[in-house]
């Protein structure tokens, strides 16, 4: 199971920083979404992974009886999701505006909006 966690890690990791690499704006952001879930795995796969044993406490007991899947990783692990979601949404609208403002998604063309102030071809 943990390798084929890390397997999973693994691919998604490469292809998030594949993606971000490109010019397209919209492939970053699917490579960010990408990167996200590889760290989340990483968070879960830290917290160690169990079948058939839940992170509750059985009735009559005071405390976990091993083995157990620790509950703070996933605890953490909704919380980055919630985030992440936010953050992918933001972004995406983001993404939007800008597409209907400059009509393109490349970083190159989108910084020719913003040029350098030695730039000559900038009117004073």
């Amino acid at each position: 199971m943990e390798s084929l966690l890390a397997l999973t890690i693994g691919a998604l990791a490469a292809s998030g920083v594949y993606l971000m690499l490109r010019r397209n704006l919209l492939r970053f952001i699917l490579g960010l979404a990408l990167l996200t879930n590889a760290v989340n795995l990483v968070i879960l796969a830290g917290g160690r992974v169990t079948r058939g044993h839940p992170p509750l406490i059985p009735a009559g007991e005071a405390g976990l009886a091993p083995p157990f899947a620790n509950p703070l990783p996933q605890a953490l692990i909704l919380t980055a999701i919630v985030i992440g979601f936010g953050l992918l949404s933001y972004a995406l609208v983001l993404l939007y505006r800008a597409h209907e403002e400059l009509r393109t998604l490349d970083a190159e063309a989108m910084r020719a909006a913003e040029p350098e102030e030695g730039d000559p071809e900038v009117e004073p």
